[in-house]
């Protein structure tokens, strides 16, 4: 079985988001990298086919040169080799992404009986660009999946809905989309990190087409004061205490 996993370099956000000036952008300058949740599971669900079915894992990712890392980084859980499409570093919008993608795919000339990536990125989280590939591709697609087996060339997927699951079975080739409890994905080992130094990443520009859909600007949300409030220990702190539990909704 060939498996193509699309991945995304994005941010190590800590509980602050930084902007850029123009509050077009996550400024990025005093950040690390790396992959979204859905993405890894998504990397670890082809290595676990891989392993069951035969064949090979390939990584693709759209960025600039420091993106390497991050696809080295899933080469050493098991991944066989990588594509990098260069781009200038700029965001594309997800029918951009969507298109780079596809370009890569041909260029590499590799048949994918499997076609795995997140549901959405950690960063931009469109929703679209799986979506998108798989009619490029014309090939049939499932997004949302937390659980997936494949068995006599049939995937069958799970979503989850509610309490409720939905299961489908798609024939492949076809292109998934998976979520975060998908599996639980393993760290390299540093034998795997020894081994992905000399597995292939290979290269290939692709040139984003102009945006369709246009970015404003980014907002920070408000985030909640959370402390402690120090009462006094008398009359006027029981009056005080009272207030706190009418503000909270304790009392009417």
């Amino acid at each position: 079985m060939e498996i193509l996993v699309c991945i995304k370099r994005v941010p190590l956000v800590g509980s602050t988001f930084i902007l850029t000036d123009d509050a077009s952008e996550i400024d990025t300058r005093r950040l690390g990298f790396t992959l979204s949740p859905h993405e890894e599971c998504a990397v670890e669900a082809a290595v676990q086919l891989r392993d069951a079915h035969g064949g090979s894992v390939t990584l693709l990712s759209l960025g600039t040169a420091e993106t390497e890392e991050q696809l080295r980084e899933q080469l050493a859980i098991g991944a066989d080799r990588a594509i990098l499409a260069i781009t200038d570093g700029s965001e594309p919008d997800p029918q951009a992404t969507a298109a780079a993608l596809l370009e890569a795919i041909r260029a590499d000339g590799a048949q994918f009986d499997l076609v795995l990536l997140g549901s959405e990125s950690a960063d931009v989280a469109g929703y679209q660009t799986g979506i998108r590939l798989a009619h490029a591709l014309g090939l049939p697609v499932v997004t949302g999946v937390k659980g997936l087996t494949v068995d006599a060339g049939v995937a069958r997927c799970e979503r989850a809905v509610g309490s409720e699951r939905e299961v489908y079975s798609v024939a492949l080739p076809a292109v998934i989309t998976v979520k975060d409890g998908l599996n639980i994905p393993r760290y390299p080992s540093v034998p795997g990190r020894i081994k992905a130094r000399k597995k292939e990443v290979s290269t290939h520009e692709v040139t984003l087409a102009a945006p369709r859909i246009v970015k404003g600007r980014l907002v920070v949300p408000a985030a909640a004061a959370k402390g402690t409030k120090v009462l006094d220990a008398n009359e006027q702190g029981a009056a005080a205490l009272v207030d706190v539990f009418r503000e909270i909704g304790l009392l009417a």
